[in-house]
């Protein structure tokens, strides 16, 4: 088979096809972060134009520019600073409790089959009990002080993490670890480099859960009489029917629970950065 090559007359300039790669298509679509705020803005408007409309009532449920306006409000009197700063301080306690906890107990569980079957079964069996069933028994042991509220957190937030701990710890290749051991790597050096390591992603996402957890204990925490806190004001404006307060209450709730949630994620890029993953089409 013969293959005629047709000659490019001189001077003429030959056509050349741009091929934009990857990167290039990507710098011209519209950021991901619009299309995040699309469904939040149309619900808000949505919103909006019922209770303009008289669909939505105050008393059902007070609009976004009253709600808007009473947080302001609450910002310059100061209670919304005041209430922030507690909720925190009680979600940050529980949560270094339940995470020092959940970690000591997930490693001993994990690496040795003596810390598996000492702890494995209770902790399997304390998870299914419904932690805001425990609210009574902590009053009873800890009084209506802050102590059953930090209390409440961390036990919420163990579950979770020992959980996804565990799980990474077990799901660890076993074929990484017999080559650590082939290299002559020592039990800490294998734990080290290799299980630890590989279980981190299972241990963040755990992490991830536990926040939520941490966050829905606090709702549940700060109705046992507490006189500072989201909860606090939420439930002082329950009993006065102030709608507008308990909805900025809510969404201080989501704004802290997205925050914290953004914090891990961005750690995960941190820590994780060694490991390629997908990231979506």
């Amino acid at each position: 088979m013969t293959t005629h090559l047709t000659p490019v007359p001189t001077g003429e300039q030959i056509p050349v096809t741009q091929v934009r790669t990857r990167t290039a298509r990507r710098e011209t679509r519209v950021p991901r972060w619009t299309f995040k705020l699309i469904s939040p803005i149309a619900l808000v408007a949505l919103w909006q134009v019922l209770s303009s409309t008289g669909v939505l009532s105050d008393d059902t449920l007070a609009s976004p520019a009253t709600v808007l306006e009473t947080g302001a409000e609450l910002f310059a009197e100061g209670r919304l600073q005041e209430a922030i700063a507690v909720s925190l301080q009680r979600v940050g306690a529980g949560l270094a409790i339940g995470v020092v906890a959940a970690t000591v107990l997930a490693t001993l569980s994990g690496l040795f089959r003596r810390g598996e079957n000492l702890i494995d079964a209770p902790m399997q069996m304390l998870r299914t009990v419904p932690v805001i069933g425990l609210i009574p028994l902590l009053i009873i042991w800890f009084g209506i002080g802050e102590e059953p509220k930090i209390v409440l957190i961390a036990l919420a937030v163990t579950f979770p993490l020992y959980m996804n701990i565990y799980g990474g710890i077990r799901n660890v290749d076993a074929g990484l670890v017999e080559a650590a051991k082939t290299l002559g790597l020592g039990p800490l050096a294998q734990v080290r480099h290799v299980i630890l390591p590989a279980a981190m992603p299972n241990a963040l996402v755990g992490l991830r859960y536990a926040l939520g957890s941490a966050w829905l204990a606090l709702v549940f925490g700060e109705t046992i009489n507490a006189s500072a806190g989201i909860g606090y004001e939420m439930n002082t404006a329950r009993e006065f029917f102030q709608t507008d307060v308990i909805v900025v209450c809510l969404v201080l709730y989501a704004l802290l629970g997205l925050v914290a949630d953004f914090i891990v994620r961005a750690l995960e890029r941190v820590v994780l950065a060694w490991r390629p993953a997908f990231s979506g089409k």
